[in-house]
């Protein structure tokens, strides 16, 4: 049995996740973990593989006592935070109880790896605090010691396709736009193999949309 922590549960993509590990890796348990419980009664109906407990990440105690026992977390939200407390209280809630698999959802064009004028769009829309933050949050993770995947997601839509590509940390990043299926398919892939994509920041994104200026909704 594995044990899997998906932090901010509600969020679309955690519950896509939540969703299919559920129906496709019948040997995984969750624990979802967000600040109103019941915006996941749906999911806590399977009880025999489901706990859910009401916290705030910020909340390092709560946190810590949720991580006991995992074999891996996953954090939805990007940590926007100017200190980032997010990250760095996974950080110290995993060693406080010897966890050391994390995927962290993260945002594209942290390395200037974004071309063009999408690239340039996305720098000016994300504003230089919200891209600092979250390179910070990406270096405290490779730094931490831990098993760790970045996920550097693109602007997402709500398409029903599984269509993407990965790229690596110092590689261009490609395409603009991505489903919000296919970064929760990343997802469950590491779930299955811990060793996809460990030690890692990635991109993800459809090749398709490669070149757009704008998003692709």
């Amino acid at each position: 049995m594995k044990n899997i922590l998906i932090l901010g549960a509600n969020g679309q993509i955690a519950r896509i996740v939540a969703e299919r590990l559920l129906a496709e890796q019948p040997e995984t348990y969750l624990t979802l973990y967000l600040r109103n419980s019941s915006r996941v009664n749906d999911l806590a109906k399977n009880a025999e593989r489901v706990d859910v407990v009401e916290g705030d990440i910020y909340d390092l105690e709560t946190l810590t006592k949720a991580t006991a026992g995992q074999d891996l977390v996953f954090i939805s939200n990007v940590d926007h935070d100017p200190n980032n407390r997010i990250t760095q209280n996974v950080i110290d809630a995993m060693k406080a109880n010897g966890v050391n698999r994390v995927v962290a959802s993260n945002v594209l064009g942290i390395y200037n790896e974004v071309p063009d004028e999408f690239g340039r769009w996305n720098r000016e829309t994300i504003g230089q605090s919200g891209l600092s933050s979250a390179l910070r949050s990406d270096k405290l993770l490779e730094e931490s010691e831990l098993d760790y995947t970045t996920l550097r997601l693109p602007w997402l839509n709500d398409r029903n396709e599984i269509d993407y590509v990965i790229t690596h940390k110092n590689e261009e990043y490609v395409g603009v736009s991505g489903s919000r299926k296919s970064m929760a398919d990343v997802v469950v892939r590491i779930a299955e193999n811990f060793d996809f994509l460990k030690n890692d920041s990635v991109g993800i994104a459809n090749a398709a949309t490669q070149g757009k200026t704008r998003p692709v909704y």
